[in-house]
């Protein structure tokens, strides 16, 4: 976004401010979205669970956008509300508050330097071994959710990774604790509930919202031309000039507000990553990478992963 543009656009981002009465009318949408999935997969009928496991999955997707919010701190106007509404909302994504968080604020901060930012480092383009081609293409088209596992996996629950990230002692004292309170949630549901019950209840939601995350994460900044800092000391991108590394993808209206809450506005986002994400939508402005999600889908499916990964459209020619 050029100077101009952003500063003509202040005015009118400074009164899109976080609201509670928003925040809780959010919250409990997403609370009632999740009530019907979960009551609906506790019926032994098929034919009421799997509708039930589909309303849960898409609940669960709205979880990780309201966590998102909360990592902005930008569902409530109160630090205090939105780190507790973010820990009850990573319970249904399955990812830890605190670790997402800090994560997230470093992908804001080195957006566009793909060597540097901790989300896009395993994508740095290098020679492949024929193995992981196969695994990644093979992922790709049949639509199983890799990414997603990986992506939660390696930049949220390994321990060790984050221990190196964050060398302060208060921050890895949190997020040991947060793994502790995860792990015993999850070791107290099983024991409570039983092993097949919690699965039946959720395993195939999960699955099914991490094949619906897999192309909307993958969306935002893949394929998409970056720089690379190769061990030089570099300064980040300011926000307003982070739009030309993000892409949007454009649902339909009512997707992108009610279920999404504008996550999918991502490059407004990057430029305005204080501004909370329901109220995007109130910006005029058309970001230069926006791109139907059809369009997208269609373009980036038929692009081998281990190119779509690891290149940019520059190196590879595809429009993207």
């Amino acid at each position: 976004m050029d100077a101009e543009t952003y500063n003509n656009l202040r005015s009118e981002i400074d009164d899109l401010k976080s609201g509670w009465g928003v925040g809780v009318l959010i919250l409990l949408w997403v609370l009632a979205v999740t009530a019907a999935g979960i009551g609906l997969s506790l019926s032994t009928s098929w034919a009421v669970w799997l509708p039930g496991q589909i309303v849960l999955a898409i609940a669960m997707l709205q979880w990780f956008c309201v966590l998102h919010e909360c990592g902005h701190e930008t569902l409530f106007p109160g630090k205090t509300a939105n780190t507790l509404a973010g820990h009850f909302a990573s319970v249904f994504c399955g990812l830890p508050y605190f670790a997402w968080k800090w994560i997230h604020y470093r992908h804001h901060v080195w957006a566009g330097w793909k060597d540097i930012d901790p989300t896009t480092e395993q994508v740095i383009p290098r020679e492949l071994k024929a193995y992981e081609k196969f695994v990644l293409n093979v992922c790709w088209k049949t639509g199983f959710p890799l990414f997603s596992v990986l992506y939660r996996l390696d930049n949220y629950w390994h321990f060790f990774r984050l221990w190196r990230l964050f060398d302060d002692r208060r921050r890895r004292r949190t997020i040991a604790w947060n793994f502790v309170f995860y792990f015993g949630g999850a070791a107290a549901a099983v024991v409570f509930l039983g092993p097949w019950e919690c699965l039946r209840v959720g395993g195939v939601a999960f699955f099914i919202h991490l094949c619906l995350c897999d192309p909307i994460l993958l969306s935002q900044h893949t394929h998409i031309p970056q720089q690379l800092a190769a061990g030089e000391k570099v300064k980040p991108f300011e926000p307003r000039n982070q739009e030309v590394f993000t892409r949007s993808l454009e649902f339909p209206r009512w997707f992108s507000r009610f279920v999404l809450f504008n996550f999918d506005a991502h490059e407004l986002h990057h430029i305005y990553p204080q501004t909370p994400g329901y109220r995007l939508h109130q910006i005029d402005y058309r970001a230069e990478n926006s791109i139907h999600w059809w369009v997208w889908l269609r373009k980036a499916k038929a692009i081998p992963a281990s190119v779509f990964l690891f290149s940019n459209r520059d190196a590879t020619g595809f429009s993207l």
